[in-house]
C-alpha cells in the first residue's frame, strides 16, 4: 500500500494538501479518524461557529435593532430546534461538497486512526479493530487540536462545558460565564449576548487579543461595554459548586462569586498528537501538543510536515488551507509563492474584526514613519441606512512612499472588506488609490475613501 503523500486528518490543511498534490500527479491517501470528513472546522469548529452566528443574528434581530431598537426581534422565544435547524443543513451539505471534492481529485481516503511505524510507515485501525499499514516518502500531519479542559473542573456537558460541546447544547442558557477572553471566547460571549442572555467573560490577563490594533481592542470593549457584557480581566476561575437548582457558583481567586446557570470553558486547544506515537519518528510535541515546523512547515524529520492548526497560531481555517498547500507543493519540489505576511486574521465576533498587514506597535519598532486613517461606519450613507451603531476602519500609510501598510476593521462585513486592503498592499498600492478610485455608493467599502482622505488631511497637515 505505497502513496507519494500520506495526509493524517481531513480538515482545511489536510483536504487542501491531498488535492494540491494529487494535481501535481501524485498518488495521495487522506487518513480520517472518524467517520466522516471534514476535521473540526466542519465538525464543532469553524462551519458551525459561524451558522450560530448567523442564525442567532437572523432571529434575534440583532442586524436591525439600529432602525427599530433594542428590543426588535424577528422571532420570540427561540428555541434550540430553531439554531439547529439551520446549522444541520448547512453541515450536511459541506460535507458532501469535501466528499465530492476528494473524489473527483482523486484522493484516496481510509477511515480510522493514523499511528507512525517508523519514519515511512503509518499504520491505520479502522473502526472494527483491524489495522492496515501505508507507506510514503512524504507525510503531512494535520490532525488539528481538541479544547483543553482544566483537570479540576466538574464538566458534565450540560452546565459546565467546552467550545466544542457548545454547538449540541439542548438548551439556550439564560445566565453564561465565558471562561477565556481570546477569539472562541469573545465569540461566543457576543453572539449569545445577540439573544439577550446575561453574559460575563473572564480573562486571567489584564488585556485581550493582544496580537490586535490596540484602537481596535478599545473599540470593542466600548461595544462589550454598551452591550451589557461584564468583561473581568486579571482575574482567574477557582472553583466551581453545582447546585441543586442547576446553578452554578463561580469563585474567582479575587474573591468574587458569580451566579450563572452555564459555564463555557474557551481556554485554549491542544494538538491531537498524543496517540499519533510521534516517538518512533522522534517528533517532539510542546506542553499544548503542538509541532514546530519551519517556514516550510517541515518537522525535525524534513520528509515529515505538519500544517494547520496543529502547529499553533494563528490555526485559521483560512491560513491553515494555504499552510496545506504550501506543504504539498514543497514536499515534491514545486516553487510556491506564498505571502505569510499578508495572512488576513478574522474574528466573528459581534461585530466582527479583521485586520491585514502591520499594527502601529509594529510600524514603530521597525523604525518606520507613517499616518493613519480613521472612518466610522456610522459616518457613511450605507451605514446610515442598515442602521450601525458601531464600526471603524483604520488605515496605516508610510509617510515616505505614501504605501499602505495596514488595515484594522471593526464592524460589520469586516472580514470581508479587510480583502480591499490586502489586494492593495500586495500590489505596493498608495494613499492615491483611494482617493482617486471611485467607490459603488452607496456602500460599506466606501470606508476605504474616506479615512484615505482623513489620512491625507493629516499628512497635509504635517507639512504647513
Amino acid at each position: 500500500m505505497r502513496y507519494d503523500l500520506i495526509v493524517i486528518g481531513s480538515g482545511p490543511a489536510g483536504k487542501r494538501a491531498a488535492i494540491q498534490a494529487s494535481n501535481l500527479g501524485k498518488r495521495v491517501l487522506l487518513v480520517e479518524k472518524t467517520q466522516i470528513v471534514g476535521g473540526v472546522t466542519v465538525h464543532s469548529g469553524t462551519i458551525p461557529s459561524k451558522t450560530l452566528r448567523e442564525t442567532i443574528l437572523f432571529l434575534s434581530g440583532w442586524r436591525q435593532r439600529g432602525i427599530y431598537g433594542r428590543s426588535y426581534k424577528a422571532k420570540d422565544n427561540i428555541t434550540v430546534q430553531d439554531l439547529t435547524q439551520r446549522l444541520q443543513t448547512t453541515l450536511t451539505r459541506e460535507i458532501e461538497s469535501t466528499q465530492h471534492q476528494l473524489k473527483r481529485n482523486n484522493v484516496d481516503i481510509a477511515y480510522g486512526h493514523a499511528r507512525f511505524v517508523d519514519e515511512y510507515r503509518v499504520s491505520v485501525e479502522d473502526h472494527s479493530a483491524g489495522f492496515t499499514e501505508f507507506e510514503a516518502q512524504k507525510i503531512l500531519i494535520c490532525v488539528g487540536t481538541r479544547t483543553h479542559r482544566p483537570d479540576n473542573m466538574p464538566f458534565d456537558g450540560d452546565s459546565v462545558i467546552d467550545s466544542d460541546e457548545i454547538i449540541n447544547m439542548a438548551r439556550i442558557p439564560k445566565k453564561l460565564l465565558v471562561v477565556g477572553g481570546g477569539v472562541i471566547g469573545l465569540e461566543y460571549a457576543t453572539i449569545y449576548r445577540a439573544l439577550d442572555i446575561e453574559v460575563t467573560i473572564l480573562e486571567s490577563n489584564d488585556y485581550i487579543l493582544g496580537f490586535f490594533e490596540k484602537e481596535i481592542v478599545d473599540e470593542l470593549i466600548h461595544h462589550l461595554q454598551g452591550s451589557d457584557i461584564s468583561l473581568r480581566l486579571d482575574d482567574q476561575l477557582a472553583s466551581i459548586e453545582k447546585r441543586d437548582d442547576d446553578m452554578v457558583i463561580c469563585r474567582l481567586q479575587g474573591g468574587n462569586s458569580i451566579c450563572v446557570d452555564t459555564v463555557l470553558f474557551a481556554v485554549g486547544r491542544k494538538g491531537f498528537t498524543d496517540d499519533l506515537a510521534l516517538e518512533q519518528v522522534g517528533i517532539e510535541t510542546d506542553f499544548r501538543g503542538r509541532i514546530q515546523v519551519n517556514d516550510n512547515y517541515q518537522t525535525s524529520r524534513p520528509h515529515i510536515y505538519a500544517a494547520g492548526d496543529v502547529i499553533g497560531f494563528p490555526s485559521l481555517t483560512s491560513t491553515s488551507m494555504e499552510q496545506g498547500r504550501h506543504a504539498a507543493c514543497h514536499a515534491f519540489g514545486i516553487e510556491v509563492k506564498s505571502q505569510p505576511e499578508l495572512f488576513p486574521y478574522g474574528i466573528y465576533a459581534v461585530p466582527e474584526m479583521s485586520m491585514v498587514g502591520l499594527t502601529e506597535k509594529e510600524c514603530h519598532k521597525r523604525g518606520i514613519s507613517f499616518e493613519v486613517g480613521v472612518a466610522r461606519f456610522r459616518d457613511i450613507a450605507r451605514g446610515q441606512i442598515i442602521g450601525l451603531r458601531e464600526g471603524m476602519l483604520k488605515m496605516l500609510f508610510c509617510i515616505k512612499t505614501q504605501k499602505l501598510l495596514g488595515v484594522h476593521i471593526i464592524g460589520e462585513g469586516a472580514t470581508e472588506l479587510v480583502h480591499i486592503g490586502q489586494a492593495v498592499i500586495s500590489l505596493g498600492g498608495t494613499l492615491d488609490y483611494f482617493t482617486q478610485t471611485v467607490f459603488n455608493y452607496p456602500t460599506l467599502a466606501e470606508v476605504y475613501k474616506v479615512a484615505a482622505n482623513d489620512a491625507n488631511n493629516r499628512m497635509n497637515s504635517r507639512s504647513l
